[in-house]
C-alpha cells in the first residue's frame, strides 16, 4: 500500500516538472515569437533598403557598364583603374583638404563657440540659434547664395569695382577658390557641432568645475582638464560625423563653384556624380562609390580606435 502511494506521488511529481518544462517552452517560444515580430520589419527594411542595394552596387562596380546596354562583367579592372586615373588622384587630393581642414575648423571653432555659450540666457539661445540657421538650409541653396555675393560679378566684387578695386578671385582664383569652399562648409556646418557640444556641456556635473576653480584652476585649465575629457565620446562622434560628412561633399561644390577653376574644387564625389556617371561609366562610376563607402568605414573606424585607446590610457 505504501509502496502504491509512493509510486503515485512520483507520477505526480513527474507530470508536474513535465507541465512546468513545457510551460518555460512554451513562454520562451512565445518570447522568441515576440521579439522576431518586433525585428522582423526593421530587418526587412533595412535588409530591402540597405543590403541589397550595397550588395547590387558591388556587383555592378565589378562590370562595365554604361547604364543602357548588357553590363560586362570585367572583374577588378575598375578598382585598379581607380589608383591611375588622374582626375580621380586630383579629386581625392581635394578631398583630402576639404575634410581634415574643415573637420579641424568646425570641431575646434564649434567647441570653442560652445563653451562661450554654454550658459542658459537668451543672449546665449539667440547666438546658439543663429550659428545653426545655415544648417537648416539646403546645402545648394547655400552654395548659389555664397555664389551671388562671391563670384566675379557678385556683390563684393561689385561693390569692390566702384572703387576702382580689381575683382576678387574668390571662385576664380584656384587656391582662392578652395579657401572659400573650405569657408563656406565650415560656415554651413559650424552650427551641428555647436548644438552637439552645447548639449554635451550641460551634462558635465557643475560640482566638478566648482571643485576645480576652489582648487584654483583657471577657466582655460578647468576647460581644457575637466570639461573636454568629459565630453570626449560627443567629440569623437562629432569628428566621425564631420569627415564621413566631408570627404562625400557634393552640394555646395555644384552651387558653389561647379568643380573649378580647371578642377581645383572638383571632389571625390563630385566626380563620381558630374562626371563618371553623366559619362555613362556607370560601373566605374558604381566601383568609385563602393570605394568611397569603405573608406569612410575605416575611417570611422580608425578614429573611434584611437578615441577609445585613448581613454584605456587615461583609465590606467
Amino acid at each position: 500500500m505504501e509502496l502504491a502511494e509512493v509510486t503515485r506521488s512520483q507520477a505526480r511529481s513527474s507530470r508536474s516538472r513535465l507541465g512546468r518544462s513545457h510551460s518555460r517552452r512554451w513562454a520562451r517560444f512565445r518570447a522568441g515569437a515576440v521579439t522576431t515580430g518586433l525585428l522582423a520589419p526593421s530587418v526587412v527594411l533595412y535588409t530591402v533598403m540597405t543590403i541589397v542595394p550595397v550588395g547590387v552596387a558591388v556587383y555592378l562596380s565589378l562590370t562595365d557598364w554604361n547604364g543602357f546596354s548588357e553590363a560586362a562583367f570585367v572583374g577588378w579592372d575598375n578598382y585598379t583603374h581607380l589608383f591611375d586615373d588622374p582626375n580621380t588622384q586630383s579629386a581625392w587630393y581635394v578631398t583630402t583638404i576639404v575634410a581634415v581642414c574643415g573637420t579641424v575648423l568646425m570641431i575646434g571653432g564649434g567647441l570653442a563657440y560652445a563653451l562661450a555659450l554654454k550658459d542658459s540666457s537668451r543672449t546665449n539661445s539667440f547666438f546658439r540659434a543663429l550659428a545653426y540657421y545655415p544648417h537648416v538650409i539646403s546645402a545648394l541653396i547655400l552654395g548659389y547664395l555664397w555664389s551671388a555675393i562671391l563670384g566675379t560679378n557678385g556683390a563684393i566684387n561689385n561693390t569692390a569695382a566702384k572703387f576702382g578695386i580689381d575683382p576678387i578671385g574668390f571662385l576664380f582664383d584656384e587656391k582662392l577658390a578652395l579657401i572659400t569652399l573650405i569657408g563656406v562648409i565650415v560656415w554651413a556646418g559650424f552650427g551641428f557641432n555647436v548644438v552637439l557640444f552645447v548639449a554635451a556641456l550641460q551634462t558635465v556635473p557643475a560640482e566638478l568645475i566648482e571643485a576645480a576653480a576652489i582648487d584654483g584652476a583657471s577657466r582655460w585649465q578647468t576647460n581644457r582638464r575637466v570639461v573636454v575629457p568629459m565630453i570626449a565620446p560627443v567629440v569623437t562622434v562629432a569628428t566621425v560625423l564631420n569627415l564621413i560628412g566631408l570627404i562625400r561633399a557634393y552640394d555646395l561644390v555644384v552651387s558653389l563653384t561647379g568643380g573649378g577653376p580647371a578642377g581645383a574644387t572638383q571632389t571625390y564625389a563630385y566626380v563620381i556624380l558630374a562626371r563618371s556617371f553623366e559619362g555613362t561609366k556607370v560601373g566605374y562610376a558604381t566601383a568609385q562609390a563602393v570605394f568611397l563607402m569603405v573608406v569612410s568605414a575605416v575611417l570611422a573606424l580608425v578614429v573611434t580606435a584611437l578615441r577609445n585607446r585613448q581613454d584605456t590610457d587615461v583609465a590606467s
